[in-house]
Formats: structure tokens, C-alpha cells, sequence
């Protein structure tokens, strides 16, 4: 995982080949253009037209149905809006326009209506992933091989694996590779080691984190490393071992850019959308339909990304940083707020303000009220309670719903206060979230729901990490304690999954497994039993409630007359299968907008 939620490296404007970043994969429009695209959007949506978002602030209305364009039947159809299993659902215009009995909906087929028997599968509202580092993701993916812990889960496994790279890249190339899991795959790498692949081929292999890599003597060569090099600006530095020599590990943005700055190849716009059109389809394989990319997306890049997404398998959601907040300026005539706001002519939506509070667990700088296991560390917020409430107070004068990344407990008291002073139990500007919420106490979970603040869950901790959370970092009784879905579940707190990544896999239905089995992958031991929630509740946390805490709960999240026709189409039913085999089911197809996506020819 991330020491401060994923590194902004990748993005770093030196490693584009042209100013501007993703802005650079397509044409910017000038302002007559623009306008011009977003009156034209503004007065469709006010018809309510499909696929443009209707007028901000109201509801979808269905029209009156002539006729269906779509029609699926056949199968098990979850509404995720109460227990009755209708037995079709038409669809024209990207929307749903009736459900129910089969006698009901056919009525609506004519000759050119086209019907999907789905044969026994489960058709569900389609499956969202509310903290996805879309942007991030798809060039960490495309520039390196991912050498991680669910590809080498030994060290043996990992050097071999290393070794066959080595061998396979070309003289004067670099070996590059990502999501190294020190915690996993038997504890940090050292130049000695790397060299032991490599004395000529120059080595950089980046940790899941984000914020750590280790290279070899190859390429601290390559990159003019010299050994008297001190701390760089914004901390960065470099590793020294008990000799007082460079040990291969590099620590930080500014240090690691010296690296990856002669190392990888530049990200030329064609790379850039091939790369995010790949992540996309991954993403959209594993049954997603939406993806939110909370903070990592930069303002500038927004344009580019509603172009990209009105042609992408799935919708995607954003929310800025704190410290580009007012990059939504030119976006304000769309709507925001409660309601988010959907970019004309895309499948591009805005909703809220990214604030990240403290680091990651798994490098001890979550900010903690206890210390870590068999230490005197806490970790540190980032901010302190003055300067929390100072920052949230901005984002709640400017409108906008806020969410704030805490793993640590001490954190999360923070951002409580600051939610408090600023909105107090108001959600008005649209749902307050506290990201991943790891070490969430029981008393900060009865605050929350007299807050009407929800938490989104990294579920994933719990199946990578849950040992090591138990072993190594904070003992048996807070380890069964952590991303506490259970707990939120008997309180009335709505919480949802995500997968944060590139910080562990895409998949929706892995997510929900955990939050059903809480068994480890590591040791296959179980975290927390009493922290495990039906699968129902499950399907509800990466659908109806993830659709409400991105401010679409008029548009998506569950099976009903009006709402968008966005439909993840599974082989089997998760409600009934063995809850230890709910992420092998296999996604048979996913929908957006009434177009067929994934899942063969459309």
C-alpha cells in the first residue's frame, strides 16, 4: 500500500514529452468551443437526454415507453433495490425504462427490439470502484512489469523471475518493474542483491507503496548517483548501508526522480492513451462500470479525460486535490456538489476535494493514538488539527463534499473535528468521506453516523495484510479490528470498497469476498471474524452506496425505471455461491449506458 495514498511520481510533468501531462493525449478545445459544447450539453441535459445528465438537482424521470430497444430476460436480476427478482428489464435511450414481470416488459419488444437472454446468469447494477487511481494506474502498468507478491509470492520466485528480465532486455536498456511488496516478498531489496542480477543492465524496481524503490549499481551509474550525495528538496534521499555506501534504496519523489528521469521512456500522448485504454479494459473486465480517481487526477487533465471517456468501456468519476480545488472553477456552470457533475457528450464526472491525512500502515506513518507494535512509533498526520480544520473549512465554503485519506485512528479524530466545525452533521454539499478509515475506532464510527460522515474501506488490506497486520504491526486484537465493516454495519454507518488501485488489484468481486469471508490469502487465517457483513450488505458498498458517496445516487447504483442502464453481467449469482469462491465467478459482460461494453460483440 501507500504511504500518502499513491505517489504523484508517474505523473511528474518531466517524465511527458510534451508540457501539460494526459492534457497532451487530446486536443484542448478553445474557449468558443468549449462553450459552445457546453451550452449545447446544458440544454440537452435540461431535456433530458440520454447520456448527457439531466438539469443538476433533479431526479431521472422515465419516459413514457413506445418501445425497447433492449430487453434482457432469462436470468436472475438483482435490483440491489429490495429483495423482489424482476424477470426482465428494457432498456432505450441508455436508460431503463420499465422493470418487472416478463408479461410487464415484453409488451414494450418490437421488431427491431433487441432481446438478451442472459441464460441463467446474474445481471446486476453495474459494479463501482469509488477510490481507483485511474490515471496513475494506467502508466505505472504500461511503463513497468509488475513483479509483485500475487505473481512471485516467494523471494526465490521474485529473483528468478527478476533474472529472466535481466536476461531478456537488451544491452543499454533498463530493467524496470513495479508494486514490489517488501512486506510480502521477504523484506527489502539491496543494491548487493540487485547487482547479483545485473553489474551492466541498470535496475529499478519500485514498492507497492509508492514512495520507495531499489536500484542496483548499474543504474546509480547511469543516473550520475555520486556517493556524497545528501537529502534532496521535498526529503528525498538514498539509502546507505552500515559501510556508509549507497545500499540501493532510494527514498522519495525528488530522489527518485533522478533515476526515472534517465530510466524510463518518455509518455508521448499516443503512449499515454493506449496506456489508460488498457487499464480501462482491465478494469472494466472485472466487471467495473464506473471508476472514481479521487485526487490523482490533475485539474488540467479533465478536458482530456471527458474525451477519452465518452469512447472508454466505463464511466469515470474525479475529485481534485485540495491544492488544485480551484481548477473546478471552469466546471461550476455543470453543477457540483451533492450532485455530481457529468461533462457534456462524456462519461466524465466531477464530485469532490481530496485531502490526504497521514501515510500508510504498512510503513508506520498512519497517524496512530497507540504506538505500533513493539515500538514507540505513532506515525505522524500531516497536518495538524488546526491546519485539518482550516482546509476543510475552504472545501465547505467552496461547495464542495470533502474526503480525507486516513489510515491511522489519530487521523481520523482530525478530520472528524474539521468535518464538524465545518459542515457539522450537514450533508448538503454532498457526502463527506474518510478514505479507507484502516484503524477506524468504535467510538469514531458512532461519531460518523452523528456526522452523517461514511467510510470508504481498502477491503484489500485485510486479504494481503491481515497476518501482518496480526504478526508485525499491530497485534491480534487491533488487526481484527481493521477496515471494520461489521462494526459500521451494526451502527447504521453505510461504508463502501474500493481497491485504491494501483495499490492492490482491480476487481469488485474480490472486495466483496473479503468483506464476506475476512480470510487472509497470506495464511489463509481469518481477521476479524465478527467484522464480516452479509453479501448482500457487500454488493451494496460497491454499488448503490458507492454510486451515493460519488453523487449519482439519482443515476446509478441500483435497478430501477429512469436510473442509467449500467449492468455488470455475471455467470453465477454471488448471493448463493460459496461465499470462498464469489471473486472467481466469472464476468460474462458489462453494460454502460445501454451499450454493451465488454463481453464479445456488441
Amino acid at each position: 500500500m501507500c504511504r500518502a495514498c499513491v505517489s504523484s511520481l508517474i505523473a511528474h510533468p518531466s517524465l511527458f514529452a510534451q508540457p501539460g501531462g494526459y492534457a497532451g493525449v487530446a486536443r484542448r478545445p478553445n474557449r468558443r468551443e468549449f462553450m459552445a459544447v457546453a451550452v449545447a450539453g446544458a440544454t440537452a441535459g435540461a431535456a433530458g437526454l440520454p447520456g448527457t445528465g439531466q438539469a443538476q438537482g433533479s431526479a431521472p424521470a422515465a419516459a413514457a415507453p413506445t418501445g425497447a430497444e433492449t430487453i434482457f430476460r432469462g436470468g436472475r436480476i438483482v435490483t440491489m433495490a429490495g429483495e423482489a427478482m424482476p424477470e426482465a428489464i428494457a432498456v432505450s435511450g441508455g436508460r431503463i425504462t420499465r422493470i418487472g414481470a416478463a408479461a410487464d416488459v415484453m409488451p414494450l419488444a418490437t421488431r427491431d427490439t433487441r432481446i438478451v437472454n442472459l441464460q441463467g446468469r446474474t445481471l446486476l447494477p453495474g459494479l463501482i470502484d469509488p477510490h481507483n487511481h485511474t490515471a496513475l494506474s494506467s502508466l505505472y502498468l504500461e511503463l513497468l512489469t509488475d513483479i509483485g507478491y500475487l505473481r512471485n509470492r516467494t523471494r526465490a520466485d521474485l529473483m528468478a523471475n527478476l533474472r529472466q528480465l535481466a536476461a531478456a532486455t537488451p544491452e543499454g536498456q533498463w530493467v524496470l518493474v513495479s508494486n514490489f511488496d517488501n512486506l510480502l516478498q521477504g523484506g527489502d531489496l539491496s543494491r548487493t542483491e540487485l547487482d547479483g542480477i545485473s553489474t551492466t543492465k541498470p535496475i529499478f524496481v519500485w514498492y507497492t507503496n509508492g514512495h520507495d524503490a531499489a536500484v542496483n549499481s548499474a543504474a546509480l551509474t547511469a543516473a550520475n548517483i555520486p556517493e556524497d550525495i545528501g537529502t534532496l528538496p521535498g526529503g528525498g534521499h538514498f539509502g546507505r548501508g552500515p559501510d556508509g555506501r549507497l545500499d540501493g534504496r532510494v527514498y522519495e519523489i525528488s530522489a527518485m526522480l533522478k533515476i526515472v528521469q534517465v530510466g524510463l521512456p518518455r509518455i508521448t500522448p499516443r503512449l499515454a492513451t493506449q496506456a489508460v485504454n488498457r487499464y480501462m479494459q482491465a478494469a472494466a473486465a472485472t466487471g467495473n462500470t464506473l471508476l472514481h480517481e479521487p485526487g490523482t487526477m490533475k485539474s488540467e487533465w479533465i478536458e482530456a479525460f471527458a474525451q477519452i471517456s465518452a469512447t472508454a468501456p466505463l464511466r469515470l468519476s474525479a475529485s481534485l486535490m485540495y491544492e488544485d480545488m480551484a481548477g473546478f472553477a471552469p466546471y461550476r456552470h455543470l453543477g457540483l456538489g451533492a450532485r455530481a457533475a457529468q461533462l457534456p457528450n462524456s462519461l466524465l464526472m466531477l464530485y469532490g476535494v481530496k485531502i490526504v491525512g497521514d501515510g500508510s500502515n504498512q510503513t508506520l506513518t498512519g497517524g496512530q493514538t497507540q504506538p505500533y507494535l513493539n515500538t514507540t512509533a505513532t506515525g505522524t498526520p500531516n497536518f495538524n488539527a488546526d491546519q485539518m480544520k482550516q482546509m476543510v473549512a475552504a472545501v465547505k465554503a467552496a461547495g464542495l463534499p470533502v474526503l480525507i485519506h486516513c489510515n491511522g485512528d489519530k487521523t481520523i479524530d482530525f478530520a472528524l473535528d474539521a468535518i464538524e466545525a465545518a459542515y457539522g452533521n450537514s450533508t448538503a454539499t454532498g457526502i463527506n468521506r474518510i478514505e479507507h478509515s484502516t484503524m477506524v475506532r468504535q467510538d469514531q464510527i458512532q461519531r460518523m453516523k452523528r456526522l452523517n460522515v461514511e467510510p470508504s474501506f481498502l477491503m484489500n488490506h485485510v486479504t494481503l495484510y491481515g497476518a501482518a497486520y496480526r504478526d508485525q504491526i499491530f497485534g491480534p486484537a487491533r488487526a481484527a479490528f481493521t477496515d471494520p465493516a461489521g462494526a459500521c454495519a451494526k451502527e447504521g454507518v453505510r461504508f463502501t470498497l474500493h481497491t485504491d488501485s494501483p495499490c492492490s488489484p482491480l476487481g469488485p468481486l474480490r472486495l466483496v469476498q473479503t468483506a464476506v469471508t475476512r480470510i487472509c490469502e497470506v495464511d489463509n487465517s481469518v481477521i476479524g471474524a465478527d467484522q464480516a457483513v452479509p453479501v448482500r450488505r457487500a454488493l451494496e458498498a460497491v454499488t448503490v452506496d458507492a454510486a451515493r458517496q460519488l453523487g449519482l445516487a439519482d443515476r446509478l447504483g441500483t435497478l430501477e425505471a429512469g436510473k442509467e442502464a449500467d449492468f455488470t453481467i455475471l455467470e453465477d449469482n454471488p448471493l448463493t455461491v460459496d461465499a470462498t469462491r464469489i471473486a472467481a465467478i466469472k464476468v460474462s459482460e458489462t453494460w454502460v449506458a445501454g451499450q454493451k461494453k465488454t463481453g464479445g460483440p456488441g
